[in-house]
């Protein structure tokens, strides 16, 4: 199985452009699905049925999986099997009658304007860690994009003049704009900080960390906690609180929805709906607590 894992891999990676973050997902999930096959003596892919396939989903359940984890992991398995079977690798998808559980949709964690903006100033001082944090933190709230494309943004995707950056992605590019407090503190940091921090003159990124290079997601991981404890904030809040925070905060503040979701970077506008919908419940409770005649 691992040599259909590796082709479907490569294939995702030539002819569906997906990411690196796709790629590592789909490849931990279906080396999960092998695993458990080999488990039950099943080796060749061509031996497994429909019902070692259910098997495997039942294991996930009984050992207590979330439902967006099984679904995800279903979803893989269809995405291999469709690919297997078109290329003639197996005679027939047996991933086509796998169901995956019904998955109630949470509201997103969000920050309060307030709590924000206690986030936003606890970067403070003038010190150069200090500096790009408070840039990372303004651009990451102005523009909400997801802690993966702030950490990969180039020199060449950001427009100061303008006020907007590029995100670029395998399928598309979309453009956000971002205000004044996130360009001065992208000016200060380009100014006077960035050039003392890199390592290599010649590096593209434009965010890196304390030697020199890249940032990780696990790196500002670690600087957000930092930052909403000293904050106050007993949220447990993690990068993606401020995209969510920021497309609510929008909505809140009558952006529409398609506006939104471009800026998101959503494939569909169902899935930027929950925040017209957080808005509307926060409307609904403002009227319950203020009406008389509620």
């Amino acid at each position: 199985m691992e040599q259909e894992i590796n082709s479907f891999i490569i294939y995702l990676h030539n002819e569906k452009r997906t990411s690196e973050n796709t790629e590592v997902s789909y490849r931990r999930d279906l080396l999960k699905v092998q695993h458990f096959m080999e488990n039950q003596g099943i080796e060749d892919v061509q031996k497994i049925s429909a019902t070692n396939l259910n098997s495997y989903v039942l294991y996930l359940e009984k050992n207590h999986f979330s439902a967006a984890t099984i679904s995800r992991n279903i979803a893989s398995l269809k995405a291999f099997y469709h690919y297997m079977f078109r290329e003639g690798m197996v005679e027939e998808d047996i991933s086509e009658r796998l169901k995956a559980p019904r998955i109630e949709k949470k509201m997103p964690e969000i920050l309060s304007m307030n709590e924000v903006v206690r986030l936003l100033d606890q970067p403070c001082g003038d010190t150069p860690k200090e500096i790009r944090d408070k840039a990372m933190l303004e651009l990451l709230y102005a523009t909400g994009i997801r802690v993966t494309e702030l950490i990969t943004l180039k020199l060449d995707d950001v427009n100061l003049q303008l006020g907007f950056i590029i995100c670029r992605d395998a399928a598309k590019e979309r453009v956000i704009p971002f205000g004044n407090e996130a360009r001065s503190a992208l000016v200060n940091y380009l100014e006077n900080v960035r050039n003392d921090m890199i390592n290599d003159s010649m590096s593209e990124y434009l965010f890196v960390n304390c030697s020199g290079l890249p940032m990780s997601r696990q790196g500002f991981w670690k600087l957000i906690k930092l930052y909403a404890k000293k904050a106050g904030i007993d949220e447990d809040i993690t990068p993606h609180t401020l995209r969510h925070s920021f497309a609510a905060h929008l909505v809140e503040n009558g952006a529409d929805l398609r506006s939104v979701q471009e800026m998101l970077g959503h494939s569909d506008i169902s899935t930027t709906q929950i925040y017209a919908s957080m808005n509307q419940n926060k409307i609904r409770e403002v009227y319950t607590k203020a009406h008389p005649r509620h």
